[in-house]
């Protein structure tokens, strides 16, 4: 079992920033890939972006260029750095680890943070 706890949502002004963290726990070995994922009220839970454990990224396209993933391997946590926000941002946004073992796959989730713009 892998456990994820989310941090750093809040209400923010168009055009400010904010870092998501996102700590991992338990079978961490287990791990190949965490990303960040979101989900704006009445609509499908969109990708945002995705860091490997060799640490290749991965961006959706709204979101190149203003949001920026990484890991920090010795704290076990991911950061979603995200930056000139704008309103279309809000959504409730959840970490994600996948990986497998013994050819099993894994998919876990965290409880998700809301992260808010304003215009």
């Amino acid at each position: 079992q892998v456990q994820l706890v989310e941090s750093g949502g809040g209400l923010v002004q168009a055009g400010g920033s904010l870092r998501l963290s996102c700590a991992a726990s338990g079978s961490i070995s287990s791990i190949t890939a965490m990303g960040w994922y979101r989900q704006a009220p009445g609509k499908q839970r969109d990708l945002v972006a995705t860091i490997t454990s060799g640490g290749r990224t991965n961006y959706a396209d709204s979101v190149k260029g203003r949001f920026t993933i990484s890991r920090e391997n010795a704290k076990n946590t991911v950061y979603l750095q995200m930056t000139s926000l704008k309103p279309e941002d809000t959504a409730v946004y959840y970490c994600n680890a996948v990986g497998s073992y013994y050819s099993r796959p894994l998919n876990y989730w965290g409880q998700g943070t809301q992260v808010t713009v304003s215009s």
